[in-house]
């Protein structure tokens, strides 16, 4: 059985176990790529040596923490290497 919500089609978990980093069972999506995205996504997996998997994985993890920093009325900052000064990251 699968559900579309919001463009993406996923699947129900499957009962098989991890094969992955985390723990429980995995849920099969499919996700539709824009080409800024699907560069992003090379990116990363050339940059740390994940797989695909594993560097959405770790996106939606990390865009799950911003979401939660930004909910509760904090603010995300970023230091360039280099760099002295911390900037403000704003998110659209």
């Amino acid at each position: 059985m699968s559900a579309k919500v919001r463009g993406i089609e996923a699947a129900s978990p499957t009962k098989s176990p991890p094969t992955g980093r985390g723990s429980g069972p995995l849920e099969r999506v499919t996700v539709n790529l824009n080409e800024r995205s699907s560069r992003a996504l090379e990116e990363v997996v050339n940059l740390r040596g994940d797989t695909k998997t594993d560097a959405i994985n770790r996106a939606l993890q990390m865009y799950s923490l911003i979401e939660h920093i930004l909910q509760s009325g904090g603010k995300v900052y970023v230091q360039e290497a280099g760099q002295t000064e911390l900037e403000r990251v704003r998110f659209f």
